[in-house]
């Protein structure tokens, strides 16, 4: 049985405060776990309106109503309010989701600060960055990260060599096609001890609006490459649509997958079936690469092949 694990990428203060304990319910209504990835420092979502010149980034706006799904409160974020810290107003939600027994580990410090800048910043800065988040994850639970996941699918080498000095033993950090084939990285410093599980499906605000598809036309598209591909996958939903406006789009994907036989499952026992089979002695070793991926704007980290 194919498992697909279930990756949440918590953004914002509202997705913390609102669609952390929507997703819970909703999980726990399905006897399910899954992998809660958390921004733990200041909101500062309304940094990301500087995006505008990017390519596709207006019609990926456009398509998945941004100020629907955030409100307007968190997109003035940074700009014309002060952005709120997240770790300190939204503790208890993260807290209640990690003593639920769902999986909890690192998403970011500053969401947007990192995701439009981590490329190309030095060791220090990352390192710093990366820190505060750690500092405020052990602060909260009062247990280390078990995982890690990049905001915006961005790193650079010294983050990755910041995963292997925490310790870290898998991590979702980019993107690859639907056939899930874990690896390591290969860094300055060798290879990376942890492994690499990429996100291989595509995320709902990558297929809702294009050639006017709806939010169960999305769940279609998704249900028909699990359908028909047998591999493990790794999904990532984010708990400002799946956990708020698309959360019974989400629903009816849960139990299409469920009624394919799917295993859905966390990051981490997704690890744990690819070490019993011993295949993580045998995966590739490759280089950290970019490439732009449909509807979705600006370059991410993906696997080569």
């Amino acid at each position: 049985m194919a498992k697909i694990a279930l990756k949440v990428d918590v953004d914002t203060l509202r997705g913390t405060q609102e669609g952390v304990p929507n997703l819970g319910r909703l999980l726990q209504r399905h006897n399910l776990k899954a992998t809660f990835l958390f921004s733990l420092g200041p909101d500062h979502t309304g940094w990301a309106l500087k995006r505008v010149f990017r390519p596709g980034f207006l019609k990926k706006v456009s398509r998945t109503s941004v100020l629907e799904h955030y409100g307007l409160k968190t997109l003035l974020y940074g700009v014309l309010l002060p952005g709120p810290d997240i770790g300190k107003e939204a503790a208890n939600e993260m807290r209640a989701i990690d003593q639920a027994g769902h999986e909890t580990g690192i998403h970011t410090w500053d969401h947007v600060a990192w995701q439009d800048a981590v490329r190309d910043r030095d060791p220090q800065w990352t390192q710093t960055q990366m820190q505060k988040s750690w500092d405020r994850f052990v602060e909260i639970f009062g247990h280390p990260p078990i995982t890690y996941g990049a905001a915006g699918w961005q790193m650079n080498e010294a983050a990755f060599e910041q995963l292997d000095q925490w310790g870290i033993r898998f991590s979702s950090d980019g993107r690859s096609e639907p056939n899930l084939m874990p690896y390591r990285l290969a860094l300055p410093s060798g290879k990376a001890k942890h492994v690499q599980y990429p996100t291989t499906l595509p995320t709902f605000d990558e297929l809702i609006g294009v050639d006017g598809a709806s939010e169960l036309d999305a769940v279609k598209q998704i249900l028909a490459i699990t359908q028909s591909n047998p591999n493990d996958q790794v999904f990532t939903l984010h708990a400002e649509l799946e956990g708020q406006k698309l959360l019974p789009a989400f629903e009816a994907l849960i139990r299409g997958w469920l009624e394919q036989g799917h295993d859905l499952v966390t990051m981490g026992e997704l690890h744990q079936s690819w070490e019993a089979t011993k295949q993580l002695d045998k995966i590739a070793v490759l280089p950290l690469a970019w490439a732009e991926i449909p509807n979705r704007s600006g370059e991410l980290i993906v696997q080569t092949h």
